[in-house]
């Protein structure tokens, strides 16, 4: 694999690497990257695993193509497919899979959408207020900034971007808004960074951070469609197969830690002695708690510190085909 020209750094590899390789080793084997971005965990995955193939989902049509043409060497082993991380179980139907052996989830906005000032993704750079995944959906940041109702845009800046002047925030948005709408994203930046005290903002990073950040899971519906992602992957497990999880927000990472949680449980009444017959835990846990990038990952890619990883294999039998079509 050829990193050295690679376009982004895929956060916390070695890790996805190691928990997914017993999976990802099996003949035949079949993995899925939901999220597929810039295509470096997908790349080192089948490098790793010469007899793997993996599906690249992702939402973002640039996306797919950009990550298409770094893993043309790899013929048929790999498959794009334009879709959202929830229809999982459609692209295995789509592509004659009944079953996946690996899947992994890395959650969030990608680097490469990141880096693309006309997307409107990032507060460093002047672009429209556009934030959208898929450049065919039709809400953007700019509608949400201009005509959400004040406390509708309260609860988004709380709860998806757990910004404690939210309030603040949004009346300095909808005095500026009464004026004239609010189209880039410079704008808005000036504006939150405005309505924030000073001494709040000398430490933390961009103050406009956290409204970007909650702007963006809105426009993207991320954590409605994470809730119905996450199960719908793990339905379609085989035996013995691994998800890996990466979240870099909060709320993404309670999702994630109680639907494992809940797969790693038995369901037969307290007291029994042994499970009854189907109820059984589905799913072991690999990871105890959340697992945060080390240092070195720090130091080679800054963009990684909120990342938190947790993984699970599946357990129990199932019925139905294996990984092959």
């Amino acid at each position: 694999m050829n990193t050295a020209n690679a376009p982004h750094i895929p956060v916390m590899l070695d890790e996805v690497l190691d928990y997914l390789a017993p999976a990802a080793s099996r003949p035949g084997a079949l993995a899925v990257d939901a999220t597929l971005g810039a295509g470096g965990h997908t790349e080192a995955l089948l490098t790793a695993h010469p007899e793997l193939t993996v599906i690249g989902v992702d939402r973002d049509p640039t996306a797919l193509e950009l990550a298409s043409k770094r893993l043309a060497d790899f013929g048929e082993r790999f498959i794009p497919a334009r879709a959202v991380y929830d229809a999982i179980p459609e692209v295995l139907e789509d592509n004659g899979f009944t079953r996946l052996d690996a899947v992994l989830f890395d959650l969030g906005v990608s680097s490469m959408q990141l880096d693309q000032a006309d997307r409107g993704f990032a507060y460093s750079q002047d672009a429209r207020l556009d934030m959208r995944m898929n450049p065919d959906d039709a809400l953007t940041a700019e509608i949400v900034v201009n005509t959400y109702e004040p406390g509708d845009l309260v609860r988004i800046l709380r709860t998806y971007g757990e910004e404690k002047f939210a309030t603040r925030v949004v009346r300095a948005i909808v005095d500026a808004r009464a004026k004239a709408p609010i189209t880039s994203s410079s704008a808005l930046a000036d504006l939150v960074r405005d309505a924030i005290p000073a001494a709040a903002r000398r430490t933390g990073g961009n103050p406009a951070k956290r409204t970007f950040q909650a702007l963006r899971i809105e426009v993207n519906g991320e954590l409605e469609t994470w809730e119905r992602a996450l199960p719908a992957a793990l339905d379609v497990m085989a035996p013995g197969g691994r998800v890996v999880v990466l979240s870099y927000h909060s709320l993404e990472d309670r999702i994630t830690k109680q639907e494992l949680a809940r797969r790693a449980a038995s369901t037969s009444p307290v007291g029994l002695p042994v499970d009854l017959p189907g109820t059984e835990p589905t799913f072991r846990l690999l990871t105890k708690k959340a697992q945060q990038p080390t240092q070195t990952e720090l130091d080679r890619n800054p963009r990684s510190a909120p990342a938190r990883l947790r993984a699970a294999e599946r357990i129990a039998p199932s019925t139905g085909a294996g990984g092959a079509p």
